[in-house]
């Protein structure tokens, strides 16, 4: 288990990507020191159409204090734009955040942390990481690098949207059911972004160490749901860890709580065990 260990963060606001005449910003929280520190893209949640990349600031700024290097995303959001838009965006900032590991003194490998429907597109991005969907955006003067992931830490997943759609819709959660329908537009595309289906389905699929971490008695993310893909991806032989929360709140992180500090020193951890060149 990691220990904690406090280093002084800079933080700053860096454009990732210029689209249709929109800059899309990245807020890096870089340790200081010389490292080489590893590296995250964070995905944040919202169910596909809200928040920024401000809604993990607490964690990632904890993260950055432990020695790691997190790049919280901006993206693409419906109504501007819809499924594949913002995995298309993610791709591109983990290319960029590798091109720039001299600059933010990382270690090179990149990994990815996202909750809720952040989780779900950081698992999506790290099997699918040359699907042609997502790979539509270059990254200027570096074609040869792409968007493999060195490992995913899902938090509470949406790891199944057509399950978790099915389920909004049983219980009568309208805003979440009306929120898959914005950003997915059917369940036929529902099906084909879930990563246990393509598991399922035997695609080719990269298979990156993941750690997922889950909450006890979580009414939006079915454990059922969770479990399934956890059987999929071992039965693929991926590597996944799992760890159930008893208390995380249901939103954001309390650095009171303890079960914040043991989650947020399991994530250095694995972070660290898989930077390693």
């Amino acid at each position: 288990m990691a220990t904690e260990q406090a280093f002084e963060v800079d933080v700053q606001d860096v454009e990732y990507q210029t689209l249709n005449g929109k800059a899309r910003l990245a807020r890096v929280y870089r340790p200081k020191g010389t490292g080489p520190f590893p590296a995250m893209v964070d995905i944040h949640g919202g169910a596909w159409n809200n928040g920024d990349r401000l809604n993990n600031s607490t964690m990632d700024q904890a993260l950055a204090e432990r020695g790691i290097v997190i790049a919280a995303l901006d993206f693409r959001q419906p109504p501007e734009a819809a499924y594949p838009a913002s995995i298309a965006d993610v791709n591109l900032g983990i290319r960029w955040l590798k091109a720039n590991a001299s600059e933010f003194h990382t270690a090179g490998p990149v990994g990815a942390i996202g909750n809720s429907s952040g989780g779900h597109q950081a698992v999506l991005a790290g099997i699918r990481p040359t699907f042609p969907l997502y790979t539509g955006l270059p990254l200027p003067g570096h074609p040869e690098i792409d968007g493999r992931l060195a490992y995913v830490v899902a938090c509470w997943p949406v790891i199944d949207p057509l399950y978790r759609y099915q389920y909004a819709k049983r219980l009568g959660r309208e805003e979440l059911v009306n929120s898959h329908l914005r950003y997915w537009g059917s369940e036929e595309a529902m099906a084909a972004g879930s990563p246990p289906t393509i598991a399922d389905q035997g695609e080719e699929i990269e298979l990156p160490p993941i750690f997922m971490m889950l909450k006890a008695n979580d009414q939006s993310h079915p454990v059922e749901m969770q479990e399934h893909f956890i059987a999929s991806y071992r039965l693929r032989g991926g590597p996944i860890e799992v760890e159930t929360f008893q208390s995380l709140p249901e939103r954001g992180m309390d650095l009171t709580n303890p079960e914040t500090t043991k989650a947020l020193n399991m994530i250095t951890d694995f972070a660290r065990r898989h930077s390693a060149r």
